[in-house]
């Protein structure tokens, strides 16, 4: 059974750093693409990162897509050995308040929502001013 639970999540002031982990289970992380996305109060969805499996980095075609949503701020990693992906966040600002998910897909084509198939439940980040 597919499944995925972030973690670390909380209440952040302006201007700090939070680090967010998706632990996988059920299959294995370097067969899979991950993506890191968010959903804000208002309902409103958008990607963060998404990356490819690591079996295709191994084969030298992976690549990894940050959207302009927090590049520069947002930082993936992938350790396979705890089959865990990290989402680092950086100069976290009160709008980045949201519900940070991990969701996996064999590939993220154009890394949007709609591509991810299996989701976690999500971590709630709020950032205070």
């Amino acid at each position: 059974q597919f499944q995925l639970v972030e973690s670390g999540g909380g209440l952040v002031s302006a201007g700090n750093s939070l680090n967010v982990s998706c632990v996988v289970s059920g299959f294995t992380l370097d067969d899979y693409a991950i993506g890191w996305f968010r959903q804000f109060p208002h309902g409103g969805r958008e990607a963060i990162v998404c990356t490819d499996s690591g079996k295709t980095f191994s084969s030298g075609a992976g690549t990894t897509i940050y959207t302009d949503s927090m590049k520069g701020r947002a930082t993936v990693a992938r350790d396979n050995v705890k089959n865990t992906m990290y989402l680092q966040l950086s100069n976290l600002q009160p709008p980045d308040t949201a519900v940070y998910f991990c969701a996996a897909n064999w590939y993220f084509y154009d890394c949007v929502w709609d591509e991810g198939k299996y989701w976690g439940r999500g971590t709630q980040v709020t950032v205070s001013s």
